[in-house]
């Protein structure tokens, strides 16, 4: 069984979530009293809210460029991040680690073409939504994206945050 190592925190609430849904995923797909081999880095979202509101995407790659550094070094086989937003970041994250980061777009666009999915809407965080650091990545894969624009853009934000 490989290390995951999670990039969590933004917020805790989701990590939780992922935690969860990996480890059902192990005991379902292994039985027994199986869970799955985590290595979690949680970041204080604070400060990387700041910096995304303050367009300060790198200040927000060295954060958790710094935490997969870490996660590698504790014996991380890959790197999952535990929120769409911040795979905005994720090419420079890549850049200062050996090992993989698992993009959620690339993964949820395999998912999406397993299951027969040609057209989606796209509901985020307002730079996953405005910002094609994730939509890009499901058009490559064939799928067409639909996302909210004006107001409805800024309503979404507010039910994610």
């Amino acid at each position: 069984m490989k290390t995951i190592g999670l990039i969590g925190g933004m917020s805790w609430e989701s990590t939780v979530t992922y935690y969860q849904i990996i480890n059902k995923t192990i005991k379902k797909a292994l039985g027994g009293l199986h869970s799955a081999k985590i290595l979690l880095y949680s970041v204080d979202f604070d400060e990387i809210e700041k910096y995304q509101a303050q367009g300060e995407w790198n200040k927000s790659a060295d954060v958790l460029s710094d935490a997969a550094v870490r996660l590698e070094k504790a014996g991380a086989d890959f790197i999952i991040i535990c929120t769409n937003t911040m795979h905005k970041v994720a090419p420079q994250i890549g850049s200062r680690i050996s090992i993989p980061i698992i993009h959620i777009a690339e993964a949820t666009a395999e998912k999406l073409k397993e299951n027969g999915m040609a057209t989606v809407g796209l509901l985020g965080t307002k730079y996953t939504m405005t910002q094609d650091f994730y939509k890009e990545k499901l058009v490559q894969a064939g799928i067409k994206v639909i996302v909210p624009n004006g107001d409805d853009v800024e309503a979404v934000n507010s039910i994610v945050d």
